[in-house]
């Protein structure tokens, strides 16, 4: 197929291949335990943005901004909310599920025993969220938490000062939480060392959490594990670097490298460590309680699959400042004359942000990104990617936002 130079950000990439006109985001792969068909993901497999794992259940958050839900259902955790549409972020928790709207209020659903659905009023202004197995987190505007659910080991009582955080995970009785500075704050249970960060308490830009143990993927690409290792769940493998986005289950990790493939560690009698072949193309991964799930773009040149075998390659940044403190020009260049849609997607697979494209000539061309999101709300440092999508053709760059 024919071979074209795509330059996105300050990372210039080969692209080989097509896909559909229709541009389809993306089809879910997910593999492990099944006994409640939580890999079995529901056809259409297609347009998927973003994906998330409960503890047996599953979600993936499409295009148009609407939820697919399946797998375990007894407490209505694999229905779909009503109206489903308008969606931006999903995360899933141990039997419920939280979502994000474009208008910054917080849907969740599922078991509520425990108050883990109860969203605190004000209902507005969320940025994040995260789901443990039974409570709940949100990222407010101004950088500070919210905090709800079920709370003997002190899960939701956020340390004060309760300001300045960019990113929050949940673990199934302790929290995280990402400081401006990279730092990582911990609360609740602390019985396996869950919530003691390892030094240097610094440079992290993303953060997960999972049942007993804690995960911190750092500027550098490395990933930092904390917690509970019965399993190996934080021995981090051999090479420890280009990582880009970070997942856990209940005793296993996952790391998805700059290179689309995803790397997995810890307990796998349910398979859930053995990543399916092609391992390779990925863009976005998640953690069930025993499962996991990873997004990859259905025919995605960039993505790293072509003809099922050739990967694409990440070839090193260029001239555009990368990392960035938010002022990036994403450059592009086009064989012909074509659609053009520019998204900006964070470590978790979700889309952030939409950049002006449109019709578009053949040629060299940019567009410029100020770090924001499409709420004009400036987004945490981290690990995003910028992608190109045309009739012909896509591709993927990584960026890094710095505080």
């Amino acid at each position: 197929m024919k071979r074209k130079s795509l330059f996105l950000g300050c990372v210039i990439l080969l692209s080989r291949g097509s896909v559909p006109a229709h541009g389809d985001s993306g089809a879910i792969v997910a593999w492990g335990h099944n006994d409640y068909g939580q890999c079995c993901v529901p056809e259409p497999n297609r347009d998927f943005t973003a994906v998330a794992g409960g503890g047996y259940h599953s979600l993936g958050l499409k295009a148009d901004g609407s939820i697919t839900a399946w797998g375990a259902n007894d407490y209505g955790q694999g229905d779909a909310p009503r109206p489903n549409a308008g969606y931006v972020a999903i995360v899933a928790g141990g039997e419920h599920n939280l979502a994000l709207k474009t208008d910054g209020t917080v849907v969740a659903w599922g078991n509520n025993a425990l108050g883990q659905c109860n969203v605190p009023e004000p209902n507005t202004g969320f940025t994040k969220i995260a789901a443990g197995w039974n409570h709940s987190l949100g990222l407010r505007i101004d950088g500070s938490i919210a905090a709800w659910g079920d709370n003997p080991f002190g899960q939701c009582d956020v340390p004060t000062p309760n300001a300045d955080f960019t990113a929050i995970a949940a673990g199934t009785f302790h929290s995280l939480g990402l400081k401006t500075d990279g730092s990582v704050v911990a609360w609740g249970i602390n019985d396996y060392g869950e919530c003691n960060v390892p030094e240097p308490n610094t440079g992290f830009v993303a953060i997960t959490a999972s049942a007993e143990h804690s995960l911190g993927l750092k500027l550098d690409g490395s990933i930092a594990a904390w917690g509970v290792n019965d399993f190996g769940e934080c021995d981090v493998p051999a090479p420890n670097t280009a990582f880009i986005a970070i997942a856990a289950g209940h005793w296993h990790s996952l790391g998805l490298k700059a290179d689309g493939s995803i790397v997995s560690w810890g307990y796998d009698d349910d398979g859930q460590c053995r990543v399916p072949e092609p391992n390779a193309g990925f863009t976005a991964v998640g953690g069930g309680c025993l499962h996991s799930l990873a997004l990859r773009p259905l025919g995605d040149p960039i993505a790293g699959i072509v003809d099922g075998s050739q990967h694409a390659r990440d070839i090193g940044p260029t001239a555009v400042p990368n990392p960035s403190r938010g002022q990036l020009r994403i450059c592009y260049e086009l064989p012909g004359a074509t659609a053009v849609t520019i998204e900006i997607f964070d470590a978790s697979g979700s889309l952030v942000r939409r950049l002006p494209g449109g019709w578009q000539t053949a040629g060299n061309h940019a567009a410029d990104w100020d770090g924001r999101g499409d709420a004009d709300l400036r987004l945490p440092s981290g690990v995003y990617v910028a992608r190109i999508r045309t009739t012909a053709g896509a591709g993927t760059g990584k960026m890094v936002l710095t505080p």
